[in-house]
C-alpha cells in the first residue's frame, strides 16, 4: 500500500537535504513514525500524501508512483486515497461540524451521505454536536470531529498529524483507540507522525527520523 525508497527532499538550492528511511505499510497495518522537532515528520507526512513531491527516490501508493502525478493530479489522488487528521482541527467555523464533513465529498464531486455522516458522530461520541459550529466544541470534542472528516469518505489511508499532541494520558488512549478501532473498521492504513514517545510500545511496525536531518 504504502512503499517509499531513497526518499530525500530539498526545500529550496541553499537548505540542505533530508534524506528519510525507507518505508513499507501494507493495506490495513498500521506503521508509527516516531521523531523528535526537526526530524523531519510533518515533511514526510506532506510527501506521502502528495502536497509535497519528492526530489530524490519513489513514493509508491498503491503501486501508483506520485511521482508520475501533476501537482492537479496529485490533489485529486489524496482526495480520493487519503484522510488527514490534523494536529489542528482547520475547521471552517461558519459551517456546522456536518457541513464540515461534506466537503470532502463535495470536493470530490459525490454525494455526501448525511445519515452515515450522523452514525459516524455517533460512535465517536458527538452526535449531538452535529449541528454546533465547531468552536462550541471542546478540544476533545474537535478531535473527535477532525477523524469522522477525515473517515467519511472512507479512505485507503489515514494520516495522523500528532493527534496526541498536549493530552494527557487517559485522553490519549482515548484518541488512539479512536483512531484504531475506526481505521480497521473501514479496513484503511493508519500512519501516526508524532513526537510522542508513548506511543513508542504500542506499535511494532515504526520508523524513527533522525532529528540530526534537518528542519521540519
Amino acid at each position: 500500500m504504502i512503499r517509499c525508497e531513497q526518499l530525500g527532499f530539498q526545500y529550496n538550492t541553499e537548505s540542505e537535504w533530508i534524506s528519510f528511511p525507507d518505508i513499507a505499510c501494507g493495506k490495513g497495518e498500521q506503521l508509527l513514525l516516531l521523531g523528535q522537532s526537526g526530524s523531519g515528520k510533518t515533511t514526510l507526512l506532506h510527501l506521502l500524501c502528495g502536497i509535497l513531491k519528492p526530489g530524490k527516490g519513489n513514493i509508491l501508493i498503491n503501486n501508483q508512483s506520485l511521482n508520475d502525478l501533476s501537482e492537479r493530479e496529485r490533489d485529486l489522488f489524496r482526495g480520493q486515497h487519503f484522510g488527514l487528521v490534523f494536529q489542528k482541527s482547520h475547521f471552517l467555523q461558519s459551517l456546522s461540524v456536518i457541513e464540515n464533513l461534506a466537503i470532502p465529498s463535495f470536493l470530490l464531486g459525490e454525494r455526501f451521505n448525511e445519515s452515515q455522516a450522523k452514525t459516524l458522530l455517533d460512535k465517536l461520541g458527538i452526535g449531538h454536536k452535529a449541528h454546533e459550529r465547531p468552536r462550541n466544541l471542546s478540544v476533545g470534542e474537535q478531535q473527535r470531529a477532525g477523524i469522522a472528516r477525515a473517515l467519511i469518505h472512507q479512505p485507503a489511508i489515514v494520516l495522523a498529524d500528532e493527534p496526541t499532541s498536549a493530552l494527557d494520558d487517559e485522553s490519549t488512549e482515548a484518541v488512539i483507540s479512536l483512531l484504531e478501532e475506526q481505521t480497521q473498521e473501514v479496513g484503511a492504513t493508519l500512519v501516526i507522525v508524532t513526537h510522542d514517545q508513548r506511543l513508542k510500545d504500542r506499535y511494532p511496525n515504526r520508523v524513527s527520523l533522525n532529528p540530526l536531518t534537518a528542519a521540519s
